[in-house]
């Protein structure tokens, strides 16, 4: 295996994680976050939880293709 593509496969890793992360800030926007902590309103909360969520789940279609294509396709460079 090159190290480019191991390199890829690390980055499509990464991605992965960075999908919970995503997912979970805005679920915790929407649900669980005290707004007695901040000066910023519902509403506001809610639209930025709402766009954490779509990128997540924006993020998770591209990681899961990534991930198809760098470890479970041959490879074409034999």
């Amino acid at each position: 295996m090159n190290e480019n593509k191991m390199m890829r496969q690390m980055g499509a890793i990464f991605s992965a994680f960075m999908v919970f992360f995503y997912l979970g800030i805005g679920i915790y926007l929407i649900f669980f976050f005290d707004t007695s902590l901040t000066t910023l309103e519902k509403p506001v909360l809610v639209i930025f939880g709402s766009v954490c969520i779509f990128y997540g789940l924006y993020r998770a279609y591209a990681t899961y293709v990534n991930i198809v294509n760098l470890f479970f396709k041959p490879d074409d460079d034999e």
